[in-house]
């Protein structure tokens, strides 16, 4: 060991489980050796690490975060570990802060933010009247939202919550679809009626529905209302026009909350000016309008979808048109 390495023991309290920290066939334990430098030796339930300062001071976070997950009841695995690692890299948050973060909680199962995005984004929805949720697919923006609606709604801080999305065809007009108009427009809404059930007793749910305290409705039919003590979330909003994303933001009523999201990289307009893309411009620095940008280290789904997304980012800067001089 040279003068600028450093060791540390760690020991685990008896309660923890081992395994579970190192993970199946030391699944865990092989992940975080390929994420740093040093080196870490596991023998029952102490864990050596030894190298570089920085890198030992970061793993014995870790690991320190890991028995406190595990004791907890948690079954650490490479996504967890993954954001954990992130989380301590920025700085910006501890991994327990997030855990301890529960939005919304529904037959055992708890909605919290997993990145340091996702923890920005779910604290500016808690500290102002208008929040913008700007990222790629997978980054929780519209999940969240919805969870931070329905937490609203059962805490009695709304009394009730409006779901909308624009309708925009790709490829067939509804005009030309069978069926009545509902049923032309379900296939537009079904993902927030699959997220509402996701987070509500299916039962409540729909008697929530069937009473109008929850609304899922195509953003054409929100023009000419004022939606007072409501949570409004409109989703797939990078599918706006400039006019439609003026005529949401002016459906705001008193003592009413709004999230709006969208992923401007995923446009089905058919032509004209994305009304997500524009807003900022227009909005930003006033009060108590807040706009998160999400990015590709905030997807929590398949690791796949992390890649993919780059790669189409890398594809989309190479493929450019150049912009003629002016």
């Amino acid at each position: 060991m040279t003068d600028m390495e450093t060791s540390v023991s760690l020991t685990a309290p008896d309660t923890v489980d081992m395994a579970k920290v190192v993970g199946p066939q030391d699944d865990i334990l092989r992940f975080i050796e390929d994420c740093y430098h040093a080196q870490i030796l596991v023998r029952g339930n102490s864990v050596r690490i030894s190298g570089e300062q920085v890198e030992v001071d970061a793993v014995s976070s870790l690991f320190t975060d890991l028995f406190q997950y595990v004791r907890e009841g948690g079954v650490p695995n490479r996504a967890y570990v993954k954001h954990a690692i992130e989380l301590l890299r920025t700085g910006e948050f501890a991994p327990r802060a997030l855990r301890d973060d529960v939005v919304l909680s529904h037959r055992g199962r708890s909605v919290r933010p997993k990145t340091a995005g996702q923890k920005h984004y779910v604290d500016a929805i808690r500290k102002n009247t208008i929040t913008f949720g700007i990222g790629p697919a997978g980054t929780g923006k519209t999940y969240l939202a919805m969870a931070m609606a329905v937490r609203a709604l059962r805490s009695h801080e709304v009394s009730r919550v409006i779901l909308s999305r624009p309708v925009v065809e790709a490829g067939e007009n509804l005009g030309f679809l069978p069926g009545t108009l509902n049923e032309k427009i379900d296939p537009y809404i079904r993902p927030l009626y699959d997220a509402l059930f996701e987070m509500m007793d299916p039962q409540r749910a729909q008697a929530y529905l069937e009473d109008g305290t929850i609304e899922i409705v195509p953003l054409a039919y929100m023009r000419g209302r004022t939606l007072d003590n409501s949570f409004i979330v409109l989703d797939e909003a990078q599918n706006t026009t400039p006019q439609q994303m003026k005529m949401f933001l002016t459906r705001l009523g008193f003592a009413s909350k709004m999230v709006v999201t969208g992923d401007v990289t995923q446009l089905d307009l058919p032509r004209g000016i994305s009304g997500l893309k524009q807003v900022r411009g227009i909005l930003e620095g006033i009060s108590d309008i807040a706009f998160c940008e999400l990015s590709r280290t905030d997807i929590v789904r398949h690791s796949l979808v992390s890649e993919i997304v780059s790669a189409y980012n890398v594809w989309e800067t190479a493929n450019a048109p150049v912009q003629p001089v002016q």
